[in-house]
């Protein structure tokens, strides 16, 4: 694999620490600024939020820019959003700085997948993907348990300018290991929109909301599942965290090996076993070894999808890929924003701590269905005689 995939990784590996990074460190920044854990959780929201609105702005505004500078580009905004939630006087200045970074988050996904897919040979492109996003995983079994360790013993800041000195470091190896792609001639704004014209690219878009929403509708909520039902202590919540990390990992290596070879297939297994595994957890939650390995089996499936996905929206973005594949990225977002706030309703109903993992069955399955529709309409408009659609 060529080095430039290892400068867009230790992007991602950034990236993905301080968005999850927060999650446990929420008290102590709400103590710090004298306001509630449910506010504080705006930190959290907001940056949700950001992803969804900058992955299309952000791609949208470098259009007209070569993609190695954009991506540079982007890990100066992302340095410059942790270095203000760093030093943020006040709890609105920090609220500001996490948006900020967030900006980022969407298009240097999105572009960067473009561009790992263009180093490498086609029957590798799912491959090169996976390698980029191996950061994003491997962030949380390291970087977040650490910035949590970090933030707990040093203080919560310090976590925030280590995360910005990775992305200094990011940065150095973007501008060192990625050639200059320039973007495709002849490729405008008006031809980026046009990719949102395929059924296929918005039905992955809709695979990738519903398929990793049901993921986050059950691990939203883990900890008050596995110390409420499992019967696990608050301590082990953090491990437990790390296993649903190395699942992740794993899912998303083997997930983009073998889309390269089928990538359907690995779709309809990969999100099919989801289903079933989520709704297993209503029943293996209440075990403390089961639990943990269905943790780690959902981490794995989760991510096993994420090659794919993009992938299938880079196929069929027919030759302007790169606002698509960032809006892509916002989906993710959209489905953990969606399954969070169901399984909350769920869990508020009074079906308790387990209910949540009904819900993201629900979704996983629906996402399947999705896929299977996918497939018989690239077949149709394959077939002889027929349009395409």
């Amino acid at each position: 694999m060529p080095l430039a995939l290892l400068a867009l990784a230790i992007g991602a590996f950034g990236i993905g620490t301080t968005e999850f990074v927060i999650m446990g460190l929420l008290p102590e920044v709400a103590s710090d600024y004298g306001v509630s854990i449910p506010t504080a959780g705006y930190l959290v929201t907001g940056y949700a939020l950001g992803v969804m609105l900058g992955a299309p702005l952000m791609t949208v505004l470098g259009t007209r820019v070569p993609r190695k500078r954009m991506l540079m580009l982007l890990m100066g905004l992302f340095i410059v959003g942790n270095l203000l939630s760093a030093l943020a006087p006040a709890f609105s200045v920090m609220l500001i700085g996490r948006v900020v970074a967030s900006l980022a988050h969407g298009a240097f996904f999105g572009i960067g997948s473009v561009v790992a897919a263009g180093l490498v040979a086609p029957h590798k492109k799912a491959g090169a993907i996976a390698m980029m996003f191996t950061g994003l995983t491997v962030a949380n079994v390291v970087g977040v348990p650490l910035g949590t360790l970090i933030g707990q013993t040093a203080g919560w800041r310090v976590t925030f300018a280590v995360v910005a000195a990775l992305g200094v470091v990011g940065l150095a190896g973007v501008a060192k290991l990625v050639p200059d792609l320039p973007r495709a001639e002849g490729v405008r704004l008006r031809h980026e929109m046009a990719a949102f014209k395929n059924v296929q690219v918005l039905l992955a878009m809709a695979m990738t909301v519903l398929g990793f929403g049901g993921v986050f509708a059950a691990i939203t909520y883990i900890a008050p599942m596995m110390t409420h039902v499992a019967g696990f202590d608050d301590g082990s919540v953090t491990w437990l965290l790390v296993l649903f990390g190395l699942g992740m990992v794993g899912g998303n290596l083997v997930g983009g090996r073998f889309a390269d070879r089928a990538l359907m297939p690995m779709l309809y297994i990969s999100l099919g076993a989801l289903s079933v595994v989520l709704a297993l957890f209503t029943l293996t939650a209440h075990d403390k070894i089961a639990s943990a390995v269905t943790i780690v089996l959902i981490g794995a499936l989760g991510f096993a999808t994420v090659p794919p996905l993009q992938k299938r929206v880079l196929d069929h973005a027919h030759g302007a890929p790169t606002l698509a594949s960032a809006v892509n990225i916002g989906a993710f977002n959209l489905g953990n924003a969606l399954s969070a706030w169901l399984g909350g309703v769920v869990i508020a109903a009074g079906f308790g701590y387990t209910a949540p993992n009904w819900v993201g069955a629900v979704l996983a399955a629906a996402a399947l269905v999705l896929a299977v529709l996918s497939a018989a309409l690239e077949r149709r408009g394959s077939a002889p005689g027929s349009v395409a659609a």
